[in-house]
């Protein structure tokens, strides 16, 4: 290989997104590139006077699949290994591809494709499709439902007035078991509403500071709240009311679940992230979704077992909760043209929602970051 060559593959390798690795005989890291500087957070001269055993645990297949490759010389795939390392924090979900370097021996090239974001936004398809089943049974049983029901509650209310003293609570009860029951419906029908959204060019800021406002002085009382805003953020093409509604359901979740925390925060971020791009049914072109708001709180985190199906209709971690809060935070968001998703463990959460822009009339800088 020329040298004018080497340089061109060079290049190549620095320009891809993916992390890519180059393991050497007993697993000594010989070449990375700038994506695998940032996955493993350290420079390619820290990586270089280590093996490839320091960045992953010790068990992971990824150590045994680059021996069967360096042995067999042909290459081979792993698809979704959790990779953890301590220059990370979170484990991260990957498909690694390994193939032997044909002109050395024992060098193998490693490539990781993280499969976190495909993931979640696959998993926010499966929950909009189960939102839309919810959404056909409310249309076919709320009519047939409500009507009995409103004669039920109209027999309660005479019988309250005229039954025993002692039997006025058991009365009273049918009323108001009724009532939550056809409040129930309500906030399912709601799924139901497919009316297109008025929607303009909104600064998510100011739409983050009147649900900050709206928290303060009710269900996030006595919590400490903290920002970290890009200033420059163009505007989303939304709907404010909806907004402020899909914000302040996540920050009273988050209130709820900081009761028994001793110093309770919720922190609001906002940053530009173009390299987001979704393809959407129905549309020709991928959809850019650079504006990236998060919630972030230190509460005692989202189980295990729940995450995955956190925006599920009818899925919630409250005694007394209904689990349409975040299905619906998720259809909002979804008729909006964004994805949200949550990242879990003790002591953070992070909702993280993704929109796109309100292209007309932003600056030239964001309109070229968008199109690449």
């Amino acid at each position: 290989m020329t040298t004018d060559t080497t340089g061109i593959a060079t290049s190549v390798l620095q320009a891809l997104p993916q992390p890519v690795i180059v393991c050497g005989t007993d697993n000594t890291i010989v070449f990375v590139n700038y994506a695998a500087e940032a996955f493993f957070g350290a420079s390619l001269s820290v990586l270089a006077r280590q093996k490839l055993n320091d960045l992953i645990a010790f068990g992971s297949p990824i150590l045994n699949l680059v021996e069967t490759v360096a042995m067999r010389r042909a290459p081979m795939t792993e698809y979704r290994v959790s990779v953890g390392s301590s220059r990370f924090g979170d484990e991260r979900i990957v498909d690694v591809y390994a193939s032997p370097i044909s002109d050395t021996d024992g060098r193998v090239t490693l490539l990781f494709q993280e499969r976190t974001m495909a993931d979640k936004i696959d998993r926010q398809l499966v929950s909009r499709g189960a939102a839309r089943s919810v959404t056909g049974l409310a249309s076919m049983l709320a009519h047939e439902i409500k009507n009995p029901l409103s004669g039920i509650r109209g027999a309660a209310q005479l019988l309250e007035q005229t039954v025993s003293e002692d039997e006025v609570p058991l009365a009273r009860l049918i009323r108001e078991e009724t009532d939550r029951i056809v409040d129930l419906i309500d906030r399912v029908e709601i799924f139901g509403d497919d009316r297109p959204l008025e929607r303009e060019p909104i600064n998510i800021h100011v739409v983050l500071d009147r649900v900050k406002l709206l928290a303060r002085n009710g269900v996030a009382r006595g919590i400490s709240f903290s920002e970290e805003y890009d200033p420059s953020l163009p505007p989303v093409l939304g709907n404010r009311d909806q907004l402020i509604q899909v914000f302040l359901n996540l920050v009273k979740n988050a209130a709820e679940a900081l009761e028994r925390t001793s110093k309770p925060e919720i922190r609001f971020s906002t940053a530009f992230r173009p390299g987001i791009r979704i393809a959407v049914m129905g549309i020709a072109e991928r959809i850019s979704l650079p504006l990236e708001i998060v919630i972030e709180d230190n509460g005692p985190g989202v189980p295990a077992d729940i995450l995955p199906f956190l925006f599920d209709p009818f899925v919630t971690t409250k005694a007394n909760g209904s689990g349409l809060g975040l299905a619906l935070v998720a259809k909002i968001v979804g008729d909006h043209g964004g994805v949200i998703d949550c990242d879990s463990r003790p002591g953070r959460t992070r909702f993280r929602i993704l929109l796109p822009v309100a292209t007309a009339g932003i600056p030239s800088d964001f309109q070229e970051a968008l199109t690449k």
